[in-house]
């Protein structure tokens, strides 16, 4: 992604809000769509996102990113809010509140990005902006804020978190943006004392982040023992992402657990109950861990809650866990899903398009994102 359309640039710094309204219907879909007027007397949704846009390309350190970044940061601003209408309640006493937006922004944000093609690396860098932007604002009520800040580096810049979160508040008219705006450079002198304000917080090896990030209370200037013993190459990605051709490509030798053809050997449809397919593939990886076996887990994972279960089984056998995610375009995905013996329902695919979490660094020791758009 050279640039997100209508991206404003140093030939002119001016957003073409026509263009951008006449394009984006989700971006349209922002008018009328009440705020608290106690946080935002500025007025709807749009008029809030029009002024976090001007403020943000208004801003200097805006203006100073590269252009990649800097249409990254762009795009977050405009889908920051883009759950409100879906999310937005209007009580009986006229209290207004839009619980949940965020999370539901973020999703919302990575399938537009989806849809427009938008390469994998500069879409996920969008969608956990709009996912941690209010981060710098509440960080300090978080059980763990040094935890916090330290996760959110190793997934987006902190240091675009802030700037983004700037904008957020001075295109809002509300009592405390003073306040807010303290809370911002807080958190970039928290973050600067982190050592994660402009690159991820460094550790001592992949296995001491690893552990750090298994654990609630985990110290991040530990130096973990590497005791791992194999490797276990998990695979995620929805069906038709290329995971077979990948594993024979690159891990010819390797020995594979394939939920599919369990599946097929044990004559159960995709839509029965998986519990005994479940049981026979983690019997078989309890005897490869227990042999020091290296082996692929070859399944969708698209569920970060599913990956972390089997995470946890693997690293309680020493495994070093490697994360290969695999995707390829919407419409490349349905063209294979045609092509394919066992075809899943349209229906199905569209569900787990929409459930997929992409894998990031904090669940295991390597993650590996391996895009193809044919």
């Amino acid at each position: 992604m050279n640039s997100f359309p209508h991206c404003p640039n140093e030939s002119d710094w001016s957003i073409n809000w026509t263009a951008l309204e006449a394009e984006f219907d989700w971006l349209r879909s922002l008018a009328d769509c009440p705020q608290d007027p106690r946080y935002h007397a500025e007025g709807d949704v749009l008029i809030h996102t029009k002024l976090v846009c001007e403020a943000l390309v208004a801003l200097p350190q805006w203006r100073a990113l590269p252009a990649k970044e800097r249409s990254i940061v762009f795009a977050a601003a405009l889908l920051h809010d883009v759950a409100k209408p879906a999310a937005t309640e209007i009580a009986d006493d006229g209290a207004i509140s839009s619980k949940g937006h965020v999370v539901q922004g973020a999703k919302m944000a990575q399938q537009i990005l989806w849809d427009l093609q938008v390469p994998l690396p500069e879409r996920e860098a969008i969608a956990s902006l709009v996912k941690y932007g209010s981060l710098p604002l509440w960080f300090w009520d978080k059980p763990n804020p040094e935890r916090s800040v330290i996760k959110a580096s190793q997934i987006i810049s902190c240091d675009l978190l802030a700037l983004l979160a700037e904008a957020d508040v001075k295109g809002r008219y509300c009592d405390d943006q003073a306040q807010l705006l303290e809370r911002i450079e807080f958190f970039r002198e928290f973050c600067q004392e982190n050592q994660c304000l402009h690159q991820p917080r460094p550790f001592f090896s992949a296995h001491s982040r690893f552990i750090y990030f298994q654990k609630e209370d985990g110290n991040p200037n530990y130096e973990a023992y590497d005791d791992t013993r194999l490797q276990v190459v998990l695979m995620s990605g929805l069906p038709g992402a290329g995971k077979d051709t990948w594993i024979s490509e690159n891990l010819p030798d390797w020995q594979v657990i394939s939920l599919d053809k369990l599946r097929q050997t044990m004559g159960i449809q995709p839509e029965d109950d998986q519990g005994v397919v479940t049981s026979a593939a983690k019997a078989l990886a309890k005897e490869y861990l227990r042999h020091g076996q290296p082996f692929v887990w070859n399944a969708t994972n698209i569920s970060r809650q599913l990956r972390s279960m089997l995470i946890r089984l693997f690293a309680n056998y020493q495994a070093n866990i490697r994360i290969v995610y695999l995707e390829t375009s919407w419409q490349e995905l349905l063209r294979r899903n045609c092509d394919r013996t066992a075809k899943i329902p349209e229906s199905v695919l569209y569900r787990l398009k929409h459930k997929l979490e992409v894998p990031n660094i904090t669940e295991s020791h390597t993650v590996d994102w391996i895009e193809s758009l044919k």
